[in-house]
């Protein structure tokens, strides 16, 4: 009881921060960048209730830190319920082989407000989007099952996941192992082109793992049981 009072007083917080929040609010939830067109735009919509600016920049993610895209603009004032066009334009030197992925953020900073009254603080709050970009190559087709493509195997209590497709594969860190409750936790939430990554596992043998896939979009589909290679 005392946990569920905590998970519901936390869930009350956060969703009173975030109905206080108004901020930068991208159009989709990915921007996603095809080689064959070079470049990608997200419309972002400004819900503060005043002008603000609105900064955008770009995030390697740490097994990924080869320079592919440039923003622009990268800085932009934006009226109250306007919104701004933002390009993603790609620079690879050579053509893609598999999937890429960046990350993006979009951060509003207010401006412009009323001066803080004598013997009053004034807590000033910006609101960030922190999306995921993903680059496809040309010529690969488009995979909406990318997940049925991971190998599993299970050995001396350490269960491994390898990626031989091209698609950057999104899915829950938590797995469970079957038949029984075994479970083990990935260290991030994809798993990109020819990556390995290995975890301990709990539960003994097991044939299959359970994970939770999403798509390109990171929305959650039904749970997935994967075979378990010998």
């Amino acid at each position: 009881m005392t946990s569920t009072r905590c998970t519901l007083a936390t869930l009350a917080l956060l969703l009173s921060l975030h109905a206080q929040a108004d901020g930068m609010v991208p159009d989709t939830s990915v921007v996603i960048i095809h080689e064959a067109d070079g470049e990608a735009a997200v419309s972002v919509t400004n819900t503060d209730s005043s002008l603000a600016l609105l900064h955008v920049t770009l995030q390697d993610i740490p097994e990924d830190t080869e320079p592919l895209l440039v923003v622009t603009p990268p800085l932009s004032r934006v009226e109250s319920g306007k919104s701004q066009l933002v390009r993603f334009i790609l620079q690879n030197q050579a053509p893609l082989s598999t999937q890429r992925l960046k990350r993006a953020i979009f951060e509003g900073m207010p401006q412009g407000r009323a001066a803080t009254e004598a013997g009053h603080a004034r807590v000033g709050v910006t609101v960030r989007q922190n999306l995921p970009v993903i680059v496809h190559p040309k010529g690969l087709a488009i995979n909406r099952t990318p997940w049925t493509g991971l190998t599993w195997t299970l050995r001396n209590g350490t269960l491994q996941v390898r990626n031989d497709t091209p698609y950057v594969v999104r899915l829950a860190q938590e797995l469970r192992l079957l038949p029984g409750d075994g479970q083990a936790t990935l260290p991030r939430t994809y798993v990109l082109p020819g990556q390995t990554l290995s975890v301990p596992a709990t539960g003994g043998p097991a044939t299959q793992v359970r994970l939770q896939p999403a798509t390109v979009y990171g929305f959650a589909v039904a749970a997935y049981d994967a075979p378990i290679s010998l």
